[in-house]
Parts: C-alpha cells; structure tokens; sequence
C-alpha cells in the first residue's frame, strides 16, 4: 500500500502548491521586457550553482528519455512547465506548437513538462495529458513528473506556467513566471539566440 499512497500524494501537494501561481500569472515574480532581463529567482540560482549545468531525466508520453543531454541538441532550449488544470498554460499552448514548428531545431527546441502528472500516473491521468497536447497541437516532447525534476529544476518553481531558457551547455539564461502570447515569447527566444 505505501506506492499507491506516495503516488497519490505527490501530485497532490504539488499541485496544491502549484495551484497558488496559476491564473494569477505569478505577478511580481517576473521583470518585463526583453529576456535578457532575470527573475529574483534565476540570479539566486545562477549563484548558488556557480555555473553549474543543469540536470535532469525523464520519460516524455512515448516513453522515451528526455534529459538535461538534449541540451545540446539547440542553440536554445525552452522548458515549458505546465499543469492540467492550468488555463493559462493551456491558453499558451497553441502558440508554443506553433514556434516549435517556426525554428529551426538546431536553433531553439521546446520541452513541456507537465507538474501534475507523475511518471507512473494512472491511465485516465495520462488520457487527459494526451488529449490536451493533441487539442493545443503542442507537438513537442511533454515529460511527466518524477522525482529529478522536483528536486532540481522544478525545486523553486510556484506557480504554472513557469518557462527556463537554457543553453546548449545547460546553462540558465532566464527564467519567466507566467503566460505570454507568441510575439512576446518570440521576442525573447529570438534575444536569446543572437546572444
């Protein structure tokens, strides 16, 4: 009985704690304008770390693993965190499906990570997660929960949607709480590159 009950129990107080930031777009946490511009939270993390990559690894809906090596794979990495529940997050969506499509890969690449969901989550759970990528067309790899990402890159996020830009080293560059539309995510992903 105690792995029914510690799956039960993680989504929930995540999601509990993530219910906080999501529709009122984490106010206050994130400094308008181009995405050069830090968070509180990103400069306290660049510090801490000391320039250290990130690491994380996961499973996406196929099953296939997704990890802090893909990185490597684009210029620029966005790690979309989002939840179910979230109408922000799935208001976006769309959006970022389509700047998925626009770039080439080997320039920018998009990651969602859904932070209700965890790796091993019932079927109706990860139904919900499917149908809600193919209805925002968010065609891009979507990793589900596991216990790497809530103690590392997940460790400081309060509230979805919460989106990392990280480069081809796994180096944080910058950290946004909240939704954007698509002309204000590719300003940013577009500042990002040409740094």
């Amino acid at each position: 009985m105690k792995n029914p009950f510690k799956k039960c129990i993680l989504p929930l107080v995540l999601s509990a704690v993530l219910l906080c930031g999501c529709g009122g777009g984490g106010a206050g946490k994130t400094e308008e304008g181009s995405g050069a511009q830090k968070t509180e939270s990103t400069a306290g993390a660049e510090e801490d770390a000391s320039g250290a990559q990130a690491v994380f690894e996961g499973k996406d809906m196929e099953g296939n693993r997704v990890s802090s090596d893909d990185f490597s794979k684009s210029k620029l990495t966005m790690i979309n965190v989002w939840a179910t529940y979230c109408s922000p997050c799935l208001n976006e969506m769309p959006e970022l499906g389509e700047l998925a499509q626009e770039y080439d890969p080997e320039d920018f690449q998009i990651i969602g990570i859904v932070s209700n969901v965890p790796e091993g989550a019932d079927e109706e759970s990860l139904e919900l997660v499917e149908v809600l990528i193919e209805q925002t067309s968010a065609a891009y790899p979507h990793v589900l929960l596991n216990e790497s990402l809530l103690d590392g890159m997940l460790a400081d996020v309060t509230g979805v949607p919460t989106t990392f830009f990280y480069n081809q080293e796994g180096k944080l560059l910058d950290t946004v709480v909240g939704a954007k539309d698509k002309a204000a995510w590719k300003e940013i992903i577009d500042g990002l590159i040409e740094e």
